[in-house]
């Protein structure tokens, strides 16, 4: 790879230094420019994003992962509203946490800083490139990208777009850095550079984290796959749930937070199942039940174990009938990842139950788990949707793209 993943690594952490001392007003003037840039050059980057659906057409990628691949006006117009929706944020660096003083004097205040150099690894989805870049550099963070080579024209047509645009506002040089080489091998030489990575976020399916996470000598903020589950509790209002199923299920099904297998109390199952299967299947999404589902549906495929634990991020879904609540919670916690679950009820204490004792990253209560993102949540974009425990969790907006320091002023004391 001739040095390019090094040298990029090194020109991000020797920017990185320069870039944390900016203001707000500067940083947001830049986030302005990217914003214009991607306007003018959606021509350019939807050229270039046909390269990349023809190859992968070609190649037999899903239809899933094509839909992730492809770039439109629509999809340009909606990475462009999330930048001005980052810049209307407050800034998080240098924000006082907390401030005490102790009895010996001495004031202590805890301030957000810049997480320095991250690195983030991602799959086929090119709007990620806009979303880390705008994110990182408002949160005073250096980022280095390696997105996959399924998106690797368009990705290269966005950054010569942003970075350019970033650098012509006083962006220090190296602070948006591409990867540009598709060998495989790049992934684990950037996992390498903990001299200038401080932190690494993969993006993608189980496969990818998993490599991350088991090869990185940097610290990782694992961002996981999205097994997410929908449970019909007995009391649900069954209009209610079959709009959020179908909705979690079917509004765009190749993203993390649509729901991949379907619970259902059995007290219910006979009158909700049939409608539900209906209206699933008008929309063309394969159903495979487990042996009491297919009593009542008998004509959809046998759910295997394997499907319990599947991301399909397709129009396929798992369905299961459950003896209550807390059937509903073993099976997610045995079977899910952390990421996004659902109860339809209206019993307040079968809610709390799920709520309580479920220990995903988001929780709903009668709504789809479809909202399970940085956008939806008001955090302008995300950098991913962390399942993890450590540093941060769910959407990770500006405020988790920030570590913190104390500064102490003291009038001479010394320690005894």
């Amino acid at each position: 790879m001739n040095g390019e993943i090094e040298n990029k690594c090194k020109k991000a952490r020797a920017a990185a230094c320069q870039l944390s001392l900016l203001g707000t007003k500067q940083k947001n003037d830049a986030l302005k420019e990217i914003a214009a840039a991607l306007d003018n050059a959606r021509a350019h980057i939807i050229s270039e994003n046909k390269k990349d659906i023809d190859a992968g057409t070609k190649k037999g990628l899903s239809k899933a992962l094509i839909e992730r691949l492809t770039l439109d006006d629509k999809k340009i117009n909606s990475m462009i509203d999330g930048i001005k929706q980052v810049i209307s944020l407050p800034d998080p660096v240098g924000n006082v946490i907390e401030e005490f003083k102790r009895p010996n004097g001495l004031k202590i205040k805890k301030v957000r800083v810049p997480i320095g150099t991250i690195a983030i690894i991602y799959e086929s989805r090119p709007n990620v490139t806009v979303d880390a870049a705008v994110l990182c550099l408002k949160a005073g963070n250096c980022v280095v990208l390696k997105g996959g080579s399924d998106a690797i024209n368009s990705n290269m047509a966005i950054v010569s777009a942003i970075s350019g645009a970033a650098y012509s506002k006083g962006i220090p040089q190296g602070a948006i850095e591409f990867i540009e080489t598709t060998d495989r091998e790049a992934v684990k030489e950037l996992l390498s550079k903990r001299e200038y990575i401080d932190c690494v976020i993969p993006r993608g399916g189980a496969g990818l984290i998993n490599m991350v996470v088991e090869n990185s000598k940097i610290p990782v903020i694992e961002t996981g796959c999205g097994n997410c589950h929908a449970y019909v509790e007995k009391t649900a209002d069954l209009k209610m749930a079959e709009e959020i199923v179908f909705n979690a299920k079917v509004q765009r099904p190749s993203v993390c937070n649509a729901i991949e297998t379907l619970l259902v109390d059995g007290i219910i199952a006979k009158e909700f199942l049939p409608k539900i299967a209906s209206r699933l299947k008008s929309a063309s999404v394969e159903i495979r039940g487990c042996e009491k589902t297919k009593v009542i549906l008998p004509d959809v495929k046998s759910a295997t174990e394997d499907d319990w634990y599947t991301e399909y991020l397709d129009l396929i879904i798992a369905v299961k009938v459950v003896a209550g609540t807390d059937e509903a919670i073993e099976h997610i916690t045995r079977y899910g990842s952390r990421h996004s679950e659902t109860i339809i009820t209206k019993d307040k204490k079968e809610a709390g139950k799920f709520t309580s004792q479920l220990d995903s990253a988001a929780v709903y209560v009668n709504a789809s788990t479809r909202f399970t993102d940085g956008f939806e949540f008001g955090l302008g974009a995300e950098i991913g949707i962390s399942t993890q425990k450590l540093h941060a969790r769910g959407p990770m907006g500006l405020k988790e793209l920030t570590s913190y320091k104390y500064v102490i002023h003291g009038n001479g004391q010394v320690r005894k």
